[in-house]
């Protein structure tokens, strides 16, 4: 909670004083430890760093050295797995076993304070999106062999799902494995474009094409990367994110061991889809903040920028733009803390049920609101905001960032219709349920 004055919009309302249902005493310890050691390792040179398009790897040390990559996992933690490998609390701050999503929205929130989704997404992404299947599918040997070097950060890995052809329709990969005839191998060939974090990575949680079209067709196999034979890599320029390793990836008769294989053959589809509900619910937190920070900076901005012999912040137009986007981003963190909330209260198979729909259309709220504001805060910035230097250059980088949120882990209009599918589907089968059965009397 704030002593000071706190700038509007600048900070979530539990932050700013206001009171709240949701954290507790462990929640508000972590925030403060958060906002500490972020600032020092990570938001002090994030903007520098992002303009040189890359975090330097030593941040990636510090922050794995910490535990501090570990919170970007799903909540609950895999408390056996961090207890064995001598990890028992995070930051002194919060034990590894009382760890749940409102933790998880926290840490999304403060990673991304800079504004800039790049330099957090350069550190977290790999671990965040690559790590959940092989703990939550992966049989006890696969997970023995990768997860101590990922878990304490000595290995990087990612999530490669997306192919120059296939983005959003995940179902029509074409990435092909195909086993040796002796059985003992998959070889991988075929193409991924959009691979955060890939660059850096030893290993991917791939989806791959085991069988025949379709859905069905799709398994996730760990698939080697940097350095091995037959996979060749190469940074992607892109618009925003630009510290975030966007990779292209080219696999060649890539030769794979089959007890890679996470889970089970034809189950990929699955795996993905239950991987995304983790994915989208981050994007939508650290898309707010990075809202929030956008129109912060306008307010600022707005209360010392004179014209026409008055400042900004007096004239009614000025305030009509601020405040329809600050009642856009008070509403998107309502709706972000109400699922971390609902995430804590839900077993994760009902979750996955009831906000799995809710989740994707959060995510492309998330980036409407953020495009909203961005764009606010250039007109309120004027020429300043248009400008790649000086007091403006923070929210012009915002700016480019916006079309980052609302395009990958799933585009803004299929994300809603995606949504609007799954509530519907929801309804359909609980209305099944109550029917009486065929033939029965029974009222």
């Amino acid at each position: 909670m704030s002593s000071s004055p706190v700038v509007p919009f600048s900070e979530p309302p539990y932050i700013a004083g206001l009171p709240s249902p949701y954290y507790k005493p462990t929640h508000l310890r972590w925030q403060k430890a958060c906002r500490e050691f972020i600032s020092k390792n990570l938001l002090e040179n994030a903007l520098q760093w992002d303009t040189e398009e890359t975090v330097p790897q030593h941040v990636f040390e510090t922050f794995a050295n910490a535990g501090m990559l570990i919170p970007s996992l799903p909540a609950p933690l895999p408390v056996e797995w961090l207890k064995r490998l001598g990890i028992h609390d995070i930051l002194g701050a919060v034990k590894v076993e009382e760890f749940d999503y409102l933790h998880t929205m926290i840490y999304c929130d403060e990673m991304t304070r800079s504004g800039l989704a790049g330099p957090s997404g350069s550190l977290t992404t790999g671990i965040s999106f690559g790590v959940p299947p092989i703990l939550k599918f992966g049989n006890k040997r696969l997970q023995e062999r990768f997860l101590p070097e990922l878990l304490t950060g000595k290995k990087r890995t990612c999530i490669a799902i997306t192919e120059p052809e296939a983005g959003s329709d995940v179902a029509n990969i074409t990435t092909t494995a195909t086993k040796t005839s002796d059985g003992k191998h998959y070889i991988v060939n075929g193409t991924k474009k959009w691979i955060t974090n890939g660059i850096w990575s030893e290993y991917s949680s791939m989806a791959v094409r085991t069988g025949g079209p379709g859905p069905t067709g799709l398994s996730m196999l760990v698939v080697p990367l940097k350095g091995y034979p037959g996979v060749t890599m190469r940074r992607l320029k892109v618009g925003g994110q630009v510290s975030a390793g966007t990779t292209f990836i080219e696999l060649d008769d890539v030769k794979v061991p089959v007890e890679n294989l996470i889970g089970t053959e034809g189950a990929g589809m699955r795996y993905v889809m239950t991987n995304f509900n983790h994915e989208r619910l981050t994007i939508a937190i650290g898309a707010t903040r990075q809202a929030r920070v956008a129109l912060a900076a306008a307010t600022e901005y707005i209360l010392k920028r004179e014209a026409f012999g008055k400042p900004l912040v007096e004239q009614p137009v000025v305030r009509q733009r601020l405040a329809r986007c600050g009642a856009m981003v008070e509403s998107q963190w309502a709706w972000v803390e109400q699922f971390a909330y609902q995430m804590t209260q839900l077993p994760k198979e009902v979750a996955d049920i009831e906000l799995g729909g809710l989740t994707a259309m959060a995510k492309a709220q998330a980036g409407i609101v953020l495009n909203e504001c961005a764009q606010c805060a250039q007109l309120l910035f004027g020429g300043n905001g248009y400008t790649k230097s000086g007091q403006g250059e923070l929210i012009e980088r915002i700016y480019r960032e916006a079309p980052g949120i609302r395009i990958p882990g799933g585009s803004e209009d299929v994300m809603m219709d995606l949504g609007v599918r799954q509530l519907v589907k929801n309804f359909k089968n609980k209305t099944q349920a109550m029917e009486r059965p065929k033939g029965s009397s029974k009222l």
